[in-house]
């Protein structure tokens, strides 16, 4: 079979390559004739596919100039149909020799599927009724050399997709849908935030250290400094510190890079909303959340209910909220309240045959963490904030007044997956100077997402930090909810891919 395959793939590149031949050989005669489509620069073009057929009665009978890819064409001796696709729609064009001439029309049936013409001439109807455009005038603007996969009978191959995301546009053009809605996502996220105060601000993607999350980071070099930095993990410290100089409200939409494991749900760099507010907690936190996500739903889809890969869940407020430890009891009957000591916590671990990674991890705190992780998640179906969370895994999160071994955070589950996170954020120096040197121990130990000692953000603490609620929310994951899709890499103009070897 893999011998079958591999000369199929063979033949399939011998028949491509003597296309394209044909193709070039097309283009030096054009420009042997000074006909070259790659000499203009600008066509006048004034109306789009969509905006024809939208509003025909507007437009029928009257001249247009429209514009886009031939991806259909049938040749009827001296007449032809053909079909152009532009950034929003398709439309046919009905072109004949006594129109355009015989030069033209001649001309016009050596252009192949691909390549990107204009027409001008006026709007009617054909008799099976399809909105057309009767042309007078052809023009090819740019000579498409590389023929379109599989004749245009459609590009499945969804790593081909991810590579070739232009291509993926021009023959999937549904495609398209999903990153309108991932802007439309993004516009109304913002709008929301500056009605209600927040001030968008940008933050370096360099840094001098790791720091704002647990994770590994992209280490890079700088020349000029002589100095190893890291591109961001989180947005997190540098738009506190902005808190600290007195902003009230500030939020960022940007860029961050995790130097891990890739999956559906993970690519290495991704797009994170991080908001902070003074003297705001997060209980403000889960206010906010619920009002993005169920307003962006109305604005973008016209509604708060979404299917998710079949599951039909409501992002309207008032979602479910519930502590970790008691989550954990609703669905395995195991109250930690009732475990105080880590080596209890350590031994049920063992118990349920939950594995424990490392030595530093055999606390309470910890196990809890774990216990959740393996057994509640996935339940979380309808939209549902899980909260106070153990101390271990919030670095940098303030304490909880009910119980200093948890802490002010939360996490938004939908459909079984985290779609934010957020905190009352630790404001005390002190506190925050030994959870750090916990992270660095950790770091020390062979932990390589563990957190750095970062001494500015200390002294930016010492300065005064207000009570200060802060959230992150994965964007990625919130277009994929709105867009029912099942990988990230659906969302992603350009994924990370790994690079085809030259062999």
């Amino acid at each position: 079979m893999k011998e079958n395959n591999n000369s199929n793939n063979q033949q399939e590149e011998v028949d491509v390559n003597h296309l394209m031949q044909i193709r070039r050989d097309k283009l030096t005669q054009l420009q042997q004739e000074g006909k070259d489509p790659y000499q203009i620069t600008k066509f006048n073009r004034n109306h789009t596919a969509g905006e024809i057929k939208s509003n025909y009665e507007e437009f029928e009978q009257k001249d247009v100039t429209v514009a886009g890819r031939i991806i259909a064409k049938r040749i009827m001796g001296k007449a032809a149909f053909c079909t152009i696709q532009d950034s929003d729609e398709k439309i046919q064009s009905y072109v004949s020799i006594n129109d355009l001439g015989e030069e033209s029309y001649k001309a016009f049936k050596t252009w192949d599927i691909g390549d990107i013409i204009g027409i001008t001439g006026f709007v009617f109807k054909t008799r099976t009724e399809e909105i057309s455009v009767h042309a007078k005038e052809v023009t090819l603007l740019s000579k498409s050399l590389r023929p379109l996969p599989e004749k245009f009978h459609g590009l499945k191959d969804p790593d081909l997709r991810y590579r070739q995301r232009y291509t993926d546009l021009i023959v999937n053009p549904e495609v398209k849908q999903s990153f309108i809605i991932r802007s439309k996502i993004i516009s109304s996220i913002r709008k929301i935030l500056e009605e209600k105060g927040y001030l968008e601000v940008e933050t370096p993607i360099l840094n001098t250290i790791s720091g704002g999350a647990t994770a590994r980071p992209f280490i890079t070099h700088h020349n000029s400094l002589n100095i190893d930095m890291y591109l961001r993990i989180a947005l997190e410290l540098n738009l506190k510190r902005l808190i600290v100089g007195g902003f009230d409200k500030v939020y960022e939409l940007g860029r961050v890079f995790r130097n891990e494991g890739m999956d559906i749900r993970h690519n290495p760099e991704f797009t994170m909303l991080e908001l902070y507010a003074a003297y705001q907690d997060y209980h403000d936190m889960m206010d906010i959340v619920e009002e993005i996500f169920s307003k962006t739903a109305q604005n973008v889809l016209g509604t708060t209910k979404v299917n998710y890969q079949g599951q039909e869940i409501d992002l309207a407020p008032g979602w479910k909220r519930i502590s970790m430890i008691d989550a954990i009891k609703e669905v395995t009957g195991i109250d930690f309240n009732e475990i105080q000591t880590d080596e209890e916590a350590v031994s049920l671990a063992k118990e349920k045959n939950i594995q424990i990674p490392d030595k530093t991890k055999e606390t309470r705190g910890d196990v809890i963490s774990l216990f959740f992780d393996e057994y509640v998640e996935e339940t979380l179906i309808q939209p549902t904030f899980v909260y106070d969370y153990p101390v271990e895994i919030s670095p940098l999160a303030k304490k909880s007044p009910k119980d200093n071994r948890l802490t002010e955070r939360f996490e938004a589950f939908i459909g079984g997956r985290e779609y934010g996170n957020a905190f009352s954020e630790l404001n005390d120096p002190i506190d925050q100077y030994e959870r750090f040197k916990k992270q660095v121990e950790a770091r020390n130990a062979g932990d390589e997402e563990a957190g750095m000692m970062d001494e500015d953000y200390i002294q930016a603490l010492e300065i005064g930090l207000p009570p200060t609620g802060g959230l992150g929310i994965g964007i990625d994951r919130f277009v994929m909810l709105l867009t029912n899709s099942a990988s990230i890499r659906d969302v992603l103009l350009f994924p990370t891919m790994k690079p085809i070897s030259s062999n």
